[in-house]
């Protein structure tokens, strides 16, 4: 499970660096940038919802424990 949530963290960080490959780089007449752009932040989005609800189902589930802050020693 937590192999998982990492890989979708990796996937969530490289789908903004796509995104921000796709704002810098000129459009050509084809496939215009910003449709690019708007798709891998989509991607982003919808990567990032996953994440909280595979969350959630994991800790709903037990696999998945809060280890909270500690309070003083």
């Amino acid at each position: 499970m937590k192999v998982v949530m990492i890989l979708m963290v990796v996937a969530i960080i490289a789908s903004l660096g796509s995104a921000g490959i796709f704002m810098l780089r000129k459009g050509d007449s084809t496939k215009p940038r910003d449709r690019n752009m708007a798709r891998a932040l989509a991607l982003r989005v919808a990567l990032s919802i996953a994440l909280f609800l595979l969350i959630l189902l994991g800790w709903r589930l037990g696999l998945l424990h809060p280890n909270g802050i500690p309070l003083g020693s």
